[in-house]
């Protein structure tokens, strides 16, 4: 662990409304003087400041989650009140209980727009440090775990509204690695999480036969666990996983020569069973795709495996005609929803691969070629439209990312 960050008073970001916003990067609104006026000049003003703690605490706590953090620039008083353990371990009780979404581009900065979907508003936002789309990026409870597995071999663990975030070493490969695959999960009760990297790469002497190693960091010890090492035949790992009830899932490609290319699969590993290898994985430990996928996505939502993927055309497997939501129940997949033809079109044309989390009763999409972000409800069972962004693009070939995450003040 390299270090650990708190920086909510230099935390940047805003409504749209203010032209100063424009350029993408949040900031606060200009300080406001309250002019008082003639009327009533007889009364003896009572100052807020003679209420105690918990009754600043009380109030504070029934704002709305970005007035919390303006309010936190108001005085030292509601500052350290606002940053305190004892306040943002009340968080639950009043913040919202629905997932935001975080949109960013290729930009040389860390600034992006961030979603409300509660009050459906959007809000110029800045990361604390700088994310690129091509970084294996997963969420869970309030945190989001961000690692750059090609350059700079760094990991974050930050909880982006708050911005207090910590740095890991990434552990080497114990190879040259193809494919990296990046799974979160914190364990809120025990003030714990979870951390799994997948990396792939292709055995010299057959191009059916994959390598894989899996990398577990422990937070309780604060080390990396040997790595537990294994194989595919005839399957590829990529660069989706998910951990749901501590059992690892990886989504895998068929490899065989004359088989349909899009052909996907699952394969799992329980994470209890870290010191043990899990040999060659075939066939008959591979739990088939629900139908031909262009691409697949893997999310924990509501405690359940969520699968978000692209359907291929019949004549042209390559090209999405739609896409479809599945949950896994065993080894079997129940199909949820299938997305309708005209959000489908809303889209334009789509990418052979699309942004995909969720969290809570919401699940986001978004294309990478647009900013238009598309929702669907768990509960609900409704398709809906996010509010219109203001993110444009710079240049044509511009790719858009995202991810959701739940809003919490506390780190752990």
């Amino acid at each position: 662990m390299d270090s650990l960050n708190w920086s909510m008073e230099n935390s940047s970001w805003s409504d749209e409304e203010p032209e100063v916003n424009r350029n993408g990067t949040g900031v606060f609104f200009p300080n406001l003087e309250i002019i008082e006026t003639d009327n009533d000049q007889g009364d003896n003003p009572v100052s807020i400041d003679i209420l105690p703690d918990d009754i600043h605490e009380r109030i504070l706590s029934g704002l709305p989650l970005t007035a919390i953090f303006k309010a936190s620039c108001v005085c030292k008083r509601w500052n350290q009140i606002i940053r305190s353990k004892k306040f943002t371990l009340k968080d639950a009780n009043f913040l919202s209980e629905k997932t935001w979404y975080f949109m960013f581009t290729s930009s040389v900065e860390p600034v992006g727009y961030l979603y409300d979907s509660g009050l459906r508003k959007w809000y110029n936002f800045e990361l604390p440090f700088m994310v690129h789309h091509t970084w294996n990026i997963a969420p869970s409870c309030g945190l989001v775990c961000f690692m750059d597995d090609e350059t700079s071999k760094k990991m974050y663990i930050c909880n982006p509204i708050s911005r207090e975030y910590e740095v890991l070493e990434i552990p080497p490969s114990p190879g040259f690695h193809v494919y990296s695959a990046l799974a979160f999960s914190v364990d809120q009760s025990k003030s714990l999480y979870t951390i799994s990297i997948v990396r792939s790469m292709q055995a010299s002497d057959d191009f059916l036969l994959w390598h894989v190693s899996v990398h577990v960091y422990d937070s309780k010890e604060k080390t990396w666990l040997a790595p537990v090492m294994g194989a595919t035949q005839g399957w590829r790992p990529g660069d989706v996983s998910v951990i749901c009830d501590n059992v690892l899932y990886i989504l895998v490609f068929c490899t065989r020569p004359n088989e349909v290319q899009n052909f996907h699969g699952l394969i799992s590993y329980n994470l209890d069973n870290t010191e043990a290898s899990f040999g060659i994985m075939k066939d008959e430990s591979v739990i088939l795709a629900p139908c031909a996928l262009t691409c697949g996505r893997l999310m924990n939502v509501q405690g359940k495996l969520v699968l978000v993927g692209g359907i291929g055309r019949t004549n042209r497997p390559g090209v999405i005609k739609g896409i479809g939501i599945w949950v896994l129940d065993g080894r079997q997949w129940t199909e949820i929803t299938r997305m309708p033809h005209k959000f489908v079109q809303g889209f334009g044309e789509l990418d052979d691969v699309f942004a995909s989390s969720g969290g809570g009763d919401l699940i986001y999409i978004q294309s990478y070629g647009g900013t238009a972000l598309l929702i669907y409800d768990m509960n609900t069972r409704q398709w809906f439209w996010s509010q219109k962004c203001s993110m444009h693009k710079k240049f044509p070939l511009e790719i858009f990312s995202g991810f959701c995450f739940e809003p919490r003040l506390q780190f752990m």
